[in-house]
């Protein structure tokens, strides 16, 4: 099968909602919260210098996607302009991240739900992962409408957080000082936040199933991040300038306690409304994202061909994503510890950032046909220093969790050691 073989269901707004969908998710409800505790009000501007690294990233997303739109772009990139066999290693990787991401994301849902009706943790996790697989099935429209439909409620219901406690809670006086713990407090709390970013590029997974993906892609990244961007920021004033850094910074739950002070009984269906969508938005991208990178080692031979096959009736990739609900349920027998399960997406997902700055800077270097025929691209030197630059921030970055917690590393070790004995026996075989 080719890609060829695969709906092409994804318009501009599709693209948004996969990449801001998939960014805006878990994060917003936890990490704003330690990142307070850290900066104080600078954790607005450790926002900013958070999302720099994935500025850098999106543009040579934004690039590969405008000159080769392909679906498992992060497992086909690597393999077409590196080798194959770093092309394995980053969608070997990429199996623990996404299914601790499913597990995180699941998890996190449950909770939140659990706030207004009593729900047992695990079967319900099965049923929401259920429900995400449901929703890719059936074709990549049905997927991208869904996540369109969510993303409106949570960003409607985001608007309402902000207007009105924008408008009558906010005290300016809570925002001061500004560097209560100094610049080394603001630089401290920004890896804290670098997963806000994470996943904005959802989309490139999906290339070949993007209408005219050359311009889309490009243009709906930069949309997504933007916009990412601008939401972050209305959401953590208003939760400090209602707060304060130091009851923010305390918070369990950041963004509820800010709205209960405004909204009063209100406050936990909506919020927990929008924690759901928020989540569950993630979780169907992530649905459409890793079903597209076991795709693609299907096609080229690095998993089972099975994995490869498209559905005749549907066009989607059915055999990956039966796998990625499979996965997920194995995924329910991981520790439910929100910093180990964080550490094992965010390492993975880093290597593949990297990676693929790397191929966007090779790619200037060494194939300047796909140079050409890019939609979206600076000039060569600057395209080459911004992909190196990417490259050596995702490299710096992959170490940072280290002191929080060593244990996904020594999974992500074993696994890729178990990778490079399954590619052995795969080529004997």
């Amino acid at each position: 099968m080719s890609d060829a073989s695969l709906a092409k269901g994804i318009d501009l707004w599709g693209v948004v909602a996969l990449g801001l969908g998939t960014a805006v998710g878990v994060s917003i409800f936890s990490a704003i919260a330690p990142a307070a505790r850290i900066a104080g009000p600078a954790m607005l501007l450790s926002a900013l210098l958070a999302a720099l690294p994935m500025y850098l990233i999106a543009v040579s997303y934004a690039f590969l996607g405008s000159a080769c739109p392909v679906s498992g772009a992060s497992v086909v990139w690597p393999t077409r302009f590196l080798h194959p066999a770093w092309g394995f290693y980053i969608g070997w990787a990429r199996i623990v991240a996404n299914l601790g991401a499913i597990v995180v994301l699941a998890l996190v849902l449950v909770r939140y739900a659990s706030m207004l009706v009593p729900l047992p943790t695990k079967p319900t996790m099965l049923a929401v992962m259920l429900l995400a697989l449901v929703a890719n099935l059936f074709g990549v429209h049905v997927a991208t409408r869904v996540q369109k439909v969510l993303l409106v409620g949570m960003l409607l219901l985001f608007a309402v957080f902000v207007a009105w406690g924008g408008m009558s809670a906010v005290d300016p006086a809570r925002l001061r000082p500004l560097f209560p713990n100094g610049v080394h407090g603001m630089i401290a709390a920004t890896p804290l936040l670098m997963g806000l970013f994470f996943g904005i590029e959802a989309a490139t997974e999906a290339g070949a199933e993007v209408a005219d993906g050359r311009r889309t892609i490009p243009l709906g990244i930069a949309l997504s991040i933007g916009s990412a961007t601008l939401l972050y920021l209305a959401v953590g004033f208003v939760a400090l300038g209602v707060l304060g850094d130091d009851a923010l910074g305390a918070s369990d739950a950041p963004i509820l306690d800010a709205a209960k002070r405004f909204m009063g009984p209100a406050a936990t269906p909506l919020i927990v409304l929008a924690a759901v969508l928020s989540i569950g938005k993630s979780l169907n991208a992530l649905f459409a994202m890793f079903s597209r990178s076991l795709y693609a080692m299907g096609v080229s031979g690095m998993l089972p061909r099975a994995l490869g096959r498209v559905h005749p009736r549907w066009r989607t990739p059915h055999v990956a994503l039966f796998a990625v609900f499979l996965l997920g349920c194995v995924g329910l027998l991981l520790p439910m510890e929100l910093t180990f399960l964080f550490l094992a997406v965010n390492i993975p997902n880093l290597i593949k950032y990297g990676s693929i700055c790397l191929v966007a800077a090779r790619v200037v270097d060494r194939h300047p046909d796909v140079y050409d025929a890019a939609a979206f691209k600076f000039g060569r030197r600057a395209m080459r220093r911004l992909g190196y630059a990417g490259s050596a921030c995702a490299t710096i970055l992959i170490f940072v969790g280290l002191e929080a917690d060593w244990r996904p590393y020594v999974l992500l070790l074993v696994w890729m050691l178990c990778g490079w004995c399954y590619s052995i026996a795969f080529r004997r075989g």
